[in-house]
């Protein structure tokens, strides 16, 4: 398995428009993050989870040439906003997307021309497939949902293989943790220090990780109230990384 990180920051980036704080103008290209997204590679497929409004720039800077389907965290902008750029996608065939069933009717809403009976000529032919919290597949490949939650917003994550992705989660309901039992990589959420009503602090983060005891974990979706990647880092225990926007994990 190979994991690429597209994006790793929350949902305004970093830089963030306007902002002149240390990290906002740091030169180290590790304090540059777009928004939340990574791409899987597995028995010869690649995977995506979520597609946000910076989806066409991270695609032509990665590695990966090409992708078999879209996993969908949520239905907020940062996660859901460059789906109309899956259009290179789509040439030959529908583009198969994985989501609840709230966040399908969400999508339709928002970008309702992919969804009409007589669809104008070019436009992204988007198929969507509705999940539940219940183990799927695709092309051969399990994927096991995660449930989490975003405040009071019920989301999921993704396990795939020995690696599980969370993002965007406070807190997991008590029965998901059997799910991440015998895990190599754990990714997840750590938007920064202080506390959040909706999103997981650093402190927080590394208390998941230590229950769930992953062989490594990656730390992602950090706003810049986090501080700057070199210094923080330094503050990690042995196998916890700050994941970085290019980053690729072989797994």
């Amino acid at each position: 398995m190979r994991i690429e990180f597209l994006g790793t920051g929350t949902s305004t980036g970093i830089p963030e428009v306007g902002c002149k704080c240390e990290v906002c103008t740091s030169v180290n290209p590790h304090d540059n993050r777009l928004r939340t997204s990574a791409l899987i590679s597995v028995s010869g497929k690649n995977i995506l989870i979520d597609c946000g409004p910076d989806f066409r720039q991270q695609m032509l800077r990665s590695s990966f040439e090409t992708i078999d389907a879209l996993l969908v965290t949520h239905s907020h902008y940062d996660h859901t906003g460059g789906l109309d750029d899956l259009r290179p996608f789509c040439k030959n065939q529908a583009f198969p997307i994985y989501l609840e069933s709230s966040v399908a009717r969400d999508i339709r809403a928002r970008i309702p021309y992919c969804f009409t009976d007589q669809k104008y000529p070019g436009i992204p032919d988007l198929q969507l497939h509705e999940i539940k919290n219940e183990p799927f597949e695709i092309a051969g490949i399990e994927i096991i949902p995660i449930r989490a939650m975003h405040y009071k917003l019920p989301i999921l994550g993704y396990k795939i293989g020995k690696m599980a992705y969370i993002t965007d989660s406070l807190y997991l309901p008590e029965d998901e943790y059997k799910k991440l039992v015998d895990i190599d990589v754990l990714i997840v959420n750590a938007l920064r220090k202080t506390p959040h009503i909706s999103h997981q602090t650093l402190g927080d983060a590394l208390k998941l990780i230590k229950r769930v005891a992953p062989k490594h974990a990656y730390l992602i979706h950090m706003s810049h109230h986090m501080g700057l990647e070199e210094k923080v880092k330094q503050e990690l225990p042995a196998g916890v990384s700050f994941a970085y926007d290019g980053l690729l994990v072989d797994c």
